[in-house]
């Protein structure tokens, strides 16, 4: 699978900019793989590093759009009908819905880093049917930095660029740390509101 998407990426590259939110528009095909691979072509000279941050942020919001509406206009029925097309069980959405509910809206942002989460949290944001501005601009603020992230690494990788996802895997705890701050704020906050 590995291989195909690479080889769709070679053929998308002819696209530029628009080749990257191209292919992260579809939910199936890895950031994980596309962006770093992104980050090798700023290190051949094909890309400059701010414009394909830019278009992995724009393609990674145009990819959650698509369950978002899916979430919106089919339910339930229709998720589960059609979610296997886009990689989501009935698991994703069961821990996608818990999510939703003890965090509502900011899940959009937040689920973004959760294992397990991140691609089906745009389904219970659809059938909630949360503002769509919010939601875009939600998922932007989470998909900016972890795209940043990912291309800058295959830029510095450079031909070992496919070594992004490892690297990045060692140091995700670090990372999270600020995340996990931001949920347990998050939490406070929700607890002071009710027992107001």
């Amino acid at each position: 699978m590995e291989v195909l998407i690479i080889q769709l990426m070679e053929t998308l590259k002819g696209l530029s900019y628009f080749g990257i939110m191209l292919a992260l528009t579809f939910e199936f095909v890895p950031a994980e793989l596309v962006l770093p691979l992104a980050g090798y072509w700023v290190f051949e000279g094909d890309l400059s590093l701010y414009g394909a941050i830019l278009a992995g942020s724009i393609g990674g919001v145009l990819g959650p759009l698509t369950l978002y509406a899916l979430g919106r206009y089919g339910g339930r029925p229709m998720v589960l009908k059609f979610g296997r097309y886009f990689l989501v069980t009935e698991e994703h959405i069961d821990k996608s819905d818990q999510f939703f509910k003890r965090y509502g809206g900011g899940v959009a942002f937040l689920g973004r880093f959760v294992p397990g989460v991140r691609t089906a949290v745009s389904i219970p944001c659809g059938m909630a049917k949360m503002n769509i501005w919010k939601f875009i601009v939600y998922t932007y603020m989470a998909m900016l930095p972890i795209t940043a992230i990912y291309v800058y690494l295959g830029y510095r990788l450079g031909t070992q660029w496919e070594m992004a996802g490892e690297l990045l895997g060692k140091y995700a705890n670090y990372m999270l740390l600020p995340i996990a701050l931001i949920i347990i704020w998050m939490i406070a906050k929700r607890k002071k509101l009710k027992l107001q």
